[in-house]
C-alpha cells in the first residue's frame, strides 16, 4: 500500500502548520484531493525560494491527487503585504500577463498540465467583480479586528498599510472559495507567512459554501548559516535558465552547507528515503558525493536530465580535471582585445563574465589571493590578462574555490 501523501510531506519536512492534521490525512485516504498553492507573478521567473511549495505540488501529483498552481494575475495587481515592510511596486496588466505566461511555462517543467494538474489565473474572476456586490456578499464575512491581528498586517502597520494591500487577504480567501466551487478544491497550501490568509479562506468556504476546507503551511526555509534560501552574493538563484544557467544552478546546490544536505535531499529531490539515509550518513570528504547527488537531482527536476548531465560534466571539468570542458560556462573573447601589450584588465573581465558583481569586488578578491587566470594568481586591480595566459585558445578564470569560467579566443 502506498504511503499517504500527508505522511510523505511530513516525513520529508514540508509540514509546518495544519488546520486539522487528522482530517487532512483522512481526506487523502478517501480518494483524489484537489489542492492549490498561489504564486505571485511579480517577475518573469520564480526562484529557489519557491521550490518548497512547487515540490509540495509535485508530491501531490505523484500520489495521484490534483494540484492547482494559481498564478495570481489578479492579486498581483494589489501586491501581497506578507513579509514586506514596504508596499510592493505595482505592475501593469501587460507585465503581469507576460509574467504569468513565463511562470506557467516554468511550472510546467515540474507539473503535468496536460494531466491532473492545472494552472489558473485569478484575474479571470477577480477583475470582473462588481465592487459593491463583492463587499456585500464577501466582505461582510471578514472581521477587521481579526485581520489586523495577523502578522502580515501587523508588520505593515508599522510603516503604513494601504487600503489596497488591506484587501489582499479578502481576495485570496475569495480565490479559495472560487476554486472550491469550480473544482472541489478543499485544501490550500503555502508558505507559513500565508497562514492568516489561508485560514481566512477556509473560514470563507465554510461560511459561504457550508463546506469543510483545510490549510497546510510549509516552513520558511533558511540555510544552516541563517541566510535566506536562494540568495547568493550575486543575487537570487532563478529557475529560468536564461537568468541562472543550469551550470550555475548545479553549483548553487553542490556548494550548500554540509549541515543542509540531508534536509535539502528530502525537500528538493525525489530520492527514496533509503538512498537519502545513505547519503546523510556520509561524513568528511565523502559528503561531496551527497552534494553531487543533490545538485544533479535538483537540476534534473528543474532543467531536465540533459541539462543536468551537462552541468555535472562542466563541474567535473572545472574542479577535478575530468568531464567535458565544453560544459563549463564559457565566454568568447575577441583576439583583437588582447592586441595591446597590456591585454585586458582582469577586473574588467571578471565583472564581464559574472564572476564578480563589481570592479571593487574583483579587486578585493585579487588582494585576498583568491583570483586566478589559469595557474597564475592575480594580485591587484592592475593585473592584466594577455594572449600568453591562453593555452590552445582557452583560459579558465577562477574566483575562490567554487567559481570557474572558461574564456575562449575568437576572431
Amino acid at each position: 500500500m502506498s504511503e499517504n501523501v500527508y505522511d510523505t510531506l511530513k516525513r520529508r519536512g514540508f509540514v509546518k502548520q495544519c488546520t486539522d492534521e487528522g482530517a487532512v490525512r483522512a481526506r487523502f485516504e478517501e480518494g483524489p484531493v484537489t489542492a492549490y498553492i498561489g504564486f505571485d507573478p511579480t517577475a518573469r521567473s520564480l526562484h529557489v525560494g519557491s521550490l518548497v511549495p512547487i515540490m509540495g505540488l509535485v508530491h501531490l501529483e505523484r500520489a495521484g491527487h490534483a494540484p492547482i498552481a494559481l498564478v495570481g494575475g489578479g492579486t498581483g495587481l494589489i501586491g501581497d503585504p506578507s513579509g514586506k515592510t514596504e508596499q510592493r511596486q505595482l505592475l501593469t496588466r501587460d507585465d503581469l500577463r507576460a509574467n504569468f505566461d513565463a511562470v506557467k511555462k516554468q511550472l510546467g517543467r515540474f507539473l503535468d498540465f496536460g494531466g491532473r494538474a492545472r494552472a489558473v489565473d485569478n484575474a479571470e474572476w477577480l477583475e470582473p467583480l462588481n465592487y459593491v456586490t463583492f463587499l456585500r456578499d464577501i466582505g461582510r464575512h471578514f472581521s477587521v479586528n481579526k485581520m489586523l491581528s495577523y502578522e502580515a498586517y501587523r508588520l505593515r502597520m508599522e510603516k503604513g498599510l494601504s487600503f489596497l494591500e488591506f484587501n489582499y487577504q479578502i481576495c485570496q480567501a475569495y480565490d479559495f472559495l472560487v476554486l472550491y466551487q469550480r473544482y472541489g478544491c478543499a485544501l490550500q497550501m503555502g508558505g507559513d507567512d500565508q497562514w492568516g490568509n489561508i485560514v481566512a479562506g477556509t473560514d470563507l468556504v465554510r461560511r459561504v459554501a457550508g463546506a469543510e476546507a483545510h490549510g497546510l503551511t510549509f516552513p520558511l526555509l533558511a540555510t544552516a548559516s541563517g541566510e535566506k534560501m536562494g540568495k547568493t552574493a550575486r543575487g537570487a538563484v532563478w529557475l529560468d535558465a536564461e537568468l541562472t544557467t543550469p551550470y550555475e544552478y548545479f553549483q548553487y546546490w553542490i556548494n550548500v552547507d554540509d549541515r543542509d544536505v540531508a534536509r535539502f535531499l528530502r525537500l528538493f529531490t525525489l530520492l527514496e528515503e533509503g538512498e537519502i539515509a545513505r547519503f546523510s550518513a556520509l561524513e568528511g570528504a565523502e559528503i561531496r558525493e551527497a552534494k553531487a547527488a543533490l545538485a544533479f537531482e535538483a537540476t534534473r527536476i528543474c532543467h531536465g536530465e540533459p541539462a543536468a548531465v551537462e552541468a555535472r560534466q562542466g563541474a567535473l571539468a572545472a574542479f577535478s580535471g575530468g568531464g567535458a570542458v565544453d560544459a563549463m560556462p564559457t565566454t568568447e573573447l575577441a583576439r583583437s582585445r588582447l592586441a595591446s601589450g597590456e591585454g585586458v584588465r582582469a577586473v574588467d573581465l571578471f565583472v564581464e563574465v559574472g564572476l564578480c558583481a563589481s570592479k571593487g569586488e574583483a579587486t578585493k578578491l585579487f588582494k585576498s589571493g583568491a583570483g586566478w587566470a589559469g595557474e597564475r594568481a592575480l594580485t591587484d586591480h592592475m593585473s592584466g590578462i594577455s594572449a600568453e595566459d591562453f593555452t590552445d585558445g582557452q583560459l579558465v578564470l577562477r574566483a575562490g574555490k567554487k567559481r570557474r569560467h572558461r574564456i575562449t579566443l575568437g576572431d
